[in-house]
């Protein structure tokens, strides 16, 4: 039986003045041929009606994207930084400070925010002076991240049958940004300051179902990282699994996770195998 989400004591929980908001180069081309016949789709998730995505690592690469940009503004103004070292230091601070937010060492801040607190101090340890306009567009560097190769078009083949939103811990103005900047064709945008919480947290998961009026269990969370998929199942929804192999470029932010089967409700090699599991 599916957990039943109470509207009136999601909003309680989450917030009710916060959920009152305002609802390429770097890769080549697909590899995958785009007119595969559907495969047939498992019984249990014949009633899925939304599919919702984790961003960073499964549908945008965040980590090549950040490098390029850094390379490009660094040659620009004469910087001599291993800009490798700079986007995997920049992401290593995500976790720890999102932690500091949930346990209340810094008052609620959303992820453009938490992205310019690291940038900062970057800044300092790379001995980095900016103008204040060169670190507001710098910051916004996670605006302008590249889909991975099969985003776009495994994205366009699920739309057709499922409504689709990003489910990231990335704030509304930046989840818009960077589906203008990748055209990504979200439905909506379930951005982490509606709820004003971030993964793995239960406010976060239940906000799909909450705002799309379904069950859980009509609710699909597709990503690449397996403690996301983990934490969804526990809260219902069902569970997506998209292999990213390159997401981490051997760094050392982490190790690509590769489910075996079963072990989801879908384990699928990209966004457009996801799409023919489910038959879009």
């Amino acid at each position: 039986m599916g957990i039943k989400v109470d509207r009136r004591n999601f909003l309680v929980a989450a917030g009710a003045g916060a959920a009152a908001m305002s609802l390429s180069e770097l890769r080549p081309a697909i590899a995958e041929p785009a007119a595969q016949s559907a495969k047939t789709v498992k019984p249990e998730l014949a009633d899925v009606k939304a599919c919702v995505f984790d961003t960073f690592g499964t549908v945008v690469d965040w980590r090549s994207s950040v490098i390029a940009q850094g390379m490009e503004w660094g040659k620009a103004k004469g910087l001599n930084i291993n800009w490798v070292g700079f986007a995997d230091k920049w992401r290593l601070g995500y976790g720890p400070i999102m932690d500091k937010v949930r346990n209340g060492q810094i008052p609620w801040t959303n992820l453009d925010g938490l992205h310019r607190m690291l940038l900062d101090q970057l800044l300092v340890d790379y001995k980095i002076e900016l103008t204040e306009d060169e670190k507001m567009n710098w910051s916004h560097a996670w605006r302008r991240l590249h889909p991975w190769p099969d985003s776009v078009q495994g994205l366009t083949m699920l739309k057709r049958k499922f409504i689709i939103s990003p489910m990231s811990n990335g704030n509304m103005a930046l989840m818009a940004n960077l589906a203008k900047f990748g055209g990504l064709p979200w439905d909506l945008i379930l951005g982490s300051d509606i709820v004003r919480h971030y993964k793995p947290d239960r406010e976060m998961y239940l906000s799909a179902p909450f705002y799309l009026d379904l069950k859980p269990e009509q609710v699909m969370m597709c990503a690449a990282h397996p403690m996301d998929l983990q934490a969804a199942r526990s809260f219902g929804l069902r569970t997506g699994f998209i292999y990213r192999p390159n997401e981490y470029g051997g760094g050392p932010v982490g190790v690509p996770y590769k489910a075996k089967p079963g072990e989801f409700d879908i384990v699928s090699t990209s966004i457009i195998d996801l799409a023919q599991q489910l038959g879009a």
